[in-house]
């Protein structure tokens, strides 16, 4: 017999974690509604072929509902519809990253595309070429 204080896992959460994850729960937001850590949640996932399918829909379901968040937020309508040209961005940048994506790239090299040279300078605070004592003066 294993060790250790018996599971709380109840059959029952597999429900309760679809129907969550259909609002858009977060698995913290279900662990808190079990009364449980998330690392319970994957506990129980590895324990359980049943949890573990529950939770994978609730996953899915949450992120279904809130990319119909942003679908629904993606129009603004003070004027009348109007299409939200951030979020489009940032969503179709999310979705089809090979398509969308923004990516900056700084490369540096030296004189006509050579290799960058570099230089030691050392500086002595004396100026390289000293003024003719006349000119002190």
């Amino acid at each position: 017999m294993p060790a250790g204080r018996p599971s709380s896992y109840r059959p029952e959460y597999c429900e309760l974690a679809v129907e969550l994850g259909a609002q858009g729960k977060s698995l913290a937001q279900i662990g808190a509604a079990m009364g449980v850590a998330r690392v319970t949640l994957w506990e129980w996932a590895e324990k359980q072929p049943e949890f573990a399918k529950a939770i994978a829909r609730a996953r899915d379901l949450a992120l279904a509902w809130w990319e119909e968040q942003a679908h629904i937020g993606m129009w603004e309508s003070p004027e009348g519809a109007r299409l939200n040209p951030q979020l489009w961005s940032r969503s179709m940048a999310a979705r089809f990253p090979d398509d969308y994506r923004e990516s900056k790239k700084t490369e540096i090299t030296g004189a006509d595309g050579g290799p960058v040279k570099t230089q030691v300078v050392v500086s002595t605070g004396v100026p390289a070429v000293l003024p003719a004592a006349d000119e002190l003066v």
